[in-house]
């Protein structure tokens, strides 16, 4: 298993380019940005099927490996960053969403946009442009998807984008290149007049993409809306080792001193997880493999040390415990009783980005005049949303974000962890180094079936 962070290599070549548009004319449209993304944990166990990247050449895996080892302590640090602000917002509110895919969407944005609009959105990312250049940085993006897309038999992964243009605009020849070699994207052109259309078009796409598992992306459009990107992100994957369906009973959820509420309990007993107890952070550490390029961990803090476990959240605190968890001797035989519960979110990102550095986007000094010709777009809000099931079966998740560019801006002793207060949780791809999805389950409720 690799680890979350990697040292920058120095001696890749920097190189920066900067592409600068005099428009003749402004004219005001709309972008509009959506995210989304489905995860699923299954319950039944097939074989798993090796790694289809041997046709590769050397050379070009191990410029795909320093690209994305390059980035990815940087993506870890925007995914925590958000986290922060998000929980700082919704202290006592469940917390889930996907980063990678935020930070894919808003990595994509930037090839369209021009000086400090740029600037802004990559280092918002994370990004310090003295030590990555702007081509390094889309390379390890596009390096990252094509990891999280490789075949498995147990885990099916799919992310690209599409980005569905008014049939009286075209994109710059530059746009549409940097978008398909870094981001696996499609643009296709639709009449906005029939904005009903144009949503079918959406929906279905992305419908087809997730396997029917994100229906519906979006249900209304500004009568301003010109253009649409959609970034997508897929994933079902499979327990490692799977919970027993007819183990389950009705338990307490203490949500916090005053409120308790019964929530049916998955139990798995006698089975190896890697698992320690912490002894500088006040807090049991669970992961759960997945069959395939997925771990799950699920942190759990000692009565009463919610907030203290939260402060120390970090990509520093991740790596450790991984690190930590390699550790042959916490291989062991675990008692797990975990709930079964959903949790639905919604963010107004555009409230957040601004104290990530993301400033500009949301001001009429926004310039993507290297997306589209003789059309000023600035961003006027980014609405993030996601889901989360889980039941005996396995687990659900989907995120979207909305984003627009607008006009007017047992048995013998063995260790044993009950999930029944407040943890956390993430969803992580090895290969990748990214976390696919994060979050704080605070208060679940009767969880939905999964299809």
């Amino acid at each position: 298993m690799h680890t979350f962070l990697f040292h920058r290599r120095t001696c890749i070549q920097k190189h920066t380019q900067k592409v600068s548009e005099i428009l003749s004319m402004y004219h005001t449209h709309c972008l509009l940005l959506l995210l989304s993304g489905f995860l699923v944990l299954s319950h039944s166990q097939p074989g798993q099927e090796p790694d289809n990247t041997s046709n590769q050449t050397y050379k070009e895996v191990s410029q795909q490996n320093i690209s994305s080892y390059q980035i990815a302590s940087d993506n870890a640090d925007f995914a925590f960053r958000l986290y922060h602000l998000i929980a700082s917002k919704n202290s006592e509110e469940n917390i889930f969403f996907s980063p990678i895919s935020i930070s894919i969407s808003l990595a994509m944005l930037s090839t369209g946009a021009v000086g400090d609009t740029q600037t802004q959105i990559l280092k918002g990312l994370g990004f310090n442009l003295t030590k990555v250049s702007e081509p390094e940085i889309h390379e390890g993006f596009r390096s990252i998807q094509h990891k999280i897309a490789r075949p498995f038999t147990e885990l099916q992964t799919s992310i690209g984008n599409i980005l569905v243009l008014s049939q009286a605009l075209r994109v710059l020849p530059d746009f549409d290149s940097a978008i398909e070699s870094s981001y696996i994207s499609t643009v296709l052109y639709a009449n906005f007049g029939d904005k009903k259309a144009v949503i079918q078009l959406i929906n279905d796409y992305v419908k087809e993409k997730t396997q029917g598992k994100i229906k519906e992306v979006i249900s209304d459009l500004d009568s301003d809306v010109r253009m649409v990107l959609v970034n997508y992100i897929f994933f079902r994957g499979l327990w490692e080792k799977p919970f027993p369906s007819g183990l389950v009973s009705t338990g307490d959820f203490y949500v916090d001193e005053n409120m308790v509420v019964k929530v049916p309990m998955m139990l798995q007993y006698n089975q190896k997880h890697w698992y320690l107890e912490d002894r500088h952070v006040p807090c049991k550490v669970l992961q759960m493999d997945y069959r395939g390029d997925a771990v799950a961990f699920f942190i759990l803090p000692n009565l009463g040390k919610m907030n203290e476990v939260e402060k120390a959240l970090s990509p520093g605190m991740l790596t450790r415990w991984h690190h930590l968890l390699q550790n042959r001797s916490l291989y062991k035989s675990v008692g797990v009783k975990f709930p079964k519960f959903s949790i639905s979110t919604s963010y107004p990102l555009e409230g957040i980005l601004p104290d990530l550095g993301f400033q500009n986007l949301f001001s009429p000094h926004a310039n993507f005049s290297n997306m589209v010709r003789k059309v000023k777009l600035r961003l006027s809000k980014v609405v993030h949303k996601a889901t989360l099931d889980v039941n005996e079966a396995g687990t659900e998740a989907a995120a979207v974000t909305v984003s627009s560019i607008a006009i007017k801006s047992a048995g013998h002793e063995i260790p044993y962890i009950e999930f029944n207060r407040p943890f956390f949780v993430v969803i992580y791809s090895p290969s990748s180094k990214s976390i696919l999805f994060m979050g704080k389950v605070v208060k679940p409720k009767a969880p939905q079936s999964l299809d």
